[in-house]
């Protein structure tokens, strides 16, 4: 495949995939960049493809059978597979195409008032944050976000900075499990429980979390949680959950509402099995995800997410190694991946003078695809790395290389 329009050609640098990883050719990615941003849309395996091909044939050969009478059964194992996986009840599991997605049918189906308060913290996904701010101008309630610092010592900042914003206003609660910038694993589980006692409900963005770290929603007990299974289950784009505790499906529904509807009387999950025409097949895939991903590695799931928490970190200390900058987290709060804010440099340097997307260009250019993110906005950046079977140490050491040169 040639190169994306405006994407240019390697520098004459150390190949960045020097040191292959042996699971490197289970997956498409182009061999001439290091792929250090699985976090971002994820990558979906060649085999997992290949089932999604044969069940978009399977559909385009019959698509009456395929909707209206192979569905139903299809999208029942998909959940069960799902649920087993997630310590749920597959009946309380809504497949959507996204996290934000799930975020915006609970924002969106539930009553605020003026006065009401919505809490979230300043590392919020931006998506799901304006989902918030919509709702809340058009009901008159108030999105509040609680401001955690980054670098952070513990999890007791976070514990504390959410708590104290709470208000006898606040309505509902939006907190990630594992931030999109900062790449941080929160304390859910004590937020989540934390809250409850002071009678607020709690809606889990999970996008990163689904594959990246044990999940064991029946015992998080969360009223609300929503994950991607996209990016560290590796299923195609178009596959995510949402689980909304039994106690609160009442009134909840999908974004766009169709013949799954019947007032009160039908069960949440049927209205999210049909939302008019669409393709089902990510989330079709998801068992086989499941089945596959975990048979790489002897230890199965357990051993494939600690070996990447493992590179996480080795990608973390060869950045901050090279950079000769602390660590900015503990690393229990990681998964697999980290952010490092990146030191204040000259005004003529790439990481100084270039936006966060054209810095990418300029790191692409040189054979390497990490992430970057304004942090704090408008006062410096951080650089995010990922970590998944096809990524190899050598890949972060060479990256902390091309920091310093972005830095110069």
């Amino acid at each position: 495949m040639p190169p994306r329009p405006g994407a240019g050609t390697p520098c004459n640098v150390p190949d960045l995939m020097s040191a292959k990883s042996p699971y490197a050719d289970l997956w498409l990615l182009d061999p001439a960049v290091a792929y250090l941003n699985h976090g971002s849309f994820g990558a979906c395996p060649k085999a997992i493809l290949e089932k999604q091909s044969e069940l978009r044939l399977e559909l385009e050969r019959e698509p009456v059978d395929f909707y209206i009478r192979a569905l139903p059964d299809l999208l029942s194992g998909a959940r069960a597979a799902l649920a087993a996986f997630v310590g749920a009840d597959g009946d309380d599991l809504a497949f959507v195409p996204n996290a934000t997605a799930g975020v915006n049918a609970v924002a969106r189906s539930l009553a605020f008032y003026p006065g009401d308060e919505l809490l979230t913290t300043d590392h919020a996904y931006a998506a799901c944050k304006k989902a918030l701010d919509y709702v809340a101008a058009r009901t008159g309630a108030r999105v509040v976000a609680a401001s955690i610092p980054f670098p952070l010592g513990s999890e007791e900042e976070i514990v504390s900075a959410v708590l104290s914003r709470l208000t006898s206003h606040t309505r509902l609660a939006v907190l990630d499990h594992v931030t999109s910038p900062t790449a941080l694993v929160f304390p859910i589980e004590r937020l989540v429980a934390e809250l409850s006692t002071r009678g607020v409900d709690t809606l889990v963005d999970g996008a990163h979390a689904l594959g990246m770290i044990p999940l064991d929603l029946a015992r998080l007990g969360a009223a609300y949680y929503t994950a991607n299974a996209h990016k560290w289950l590796c299923a195609p784009k178009g596959a995510a959950f949402l689980h909304v505790r039994k106690d609160r499906q009442e009134g909840l529904h999908p974004v766009s509402i169709s013949h799954g509807y019947a007032g009160g009387e039908a069960h949440f999950r049927d209205e999210f099995d049909w939302t008019g025409t669409a393709d089902p097949t990510a989330s079709l895939c998801i068992p086989d995800c499941i089945a596959y991903l975990g048979s790489r590695l002897a230890g199965g799931w357990p051993e494939l997410m600690a070996t990447n928490h493992a590179l996480a970190l080795k990608a973390r200390a060869a950045i901050c190694g090279t950079l000769r900058i602390p660590e900015p987290a503990p690393e229990s709060m990681l998964g697999s991946m980290a952010s490092v804010p990146l030191p204040v440099s000259g005004p003529t340097t790439p990481a100084r003078s270039l936006g966060r997307e054209a810095l990418a260009d300029w790191m692409r250019g040189r054979g390497a695809e990490p992430w970057f993110y304004d942090w704090p906005a408008g006062r410096g950046k951080l650089v995010r790395v990922s970590a998944q079977l096809y990524n190899t140490e050598e890949q972060y050491v060479r990256l902390a290389g091309l920091l310093v040169e972005a830095l110069k």
